[in-house]
């Protein structure tokens, strides 16, 4: 997101557009605890797995 004010309602007119997964990562990237587990599970491919499995994410080609 750019520099505008996090307040205002223009700062997200570009959500209006989003399907559900768009939507899902712009609440998900926020999230501290996400971000504190993507940070531990960096360079750590079997625990970004196993930490995908708790926050609900699925890629293309995986189970």
């Amino acid at each position: 997101m750019s520099k505008e004010d996090w307040r205002s309602p223009a700062a997200y007119e570009y959500a209006k557009t989003l399907e559900s997964a768009g939507l899902a990562w712009e609440f998900l990237r926020r999230n501290p605890a996400y971000r504190a587990d993507y940070r531990a599970a960096a360079g750590d491919a079997g625990a970004a797995d196993v930490r995908a499995g708790v926050w609900g994410l699925r890629f293309p080609g995986g189970p």
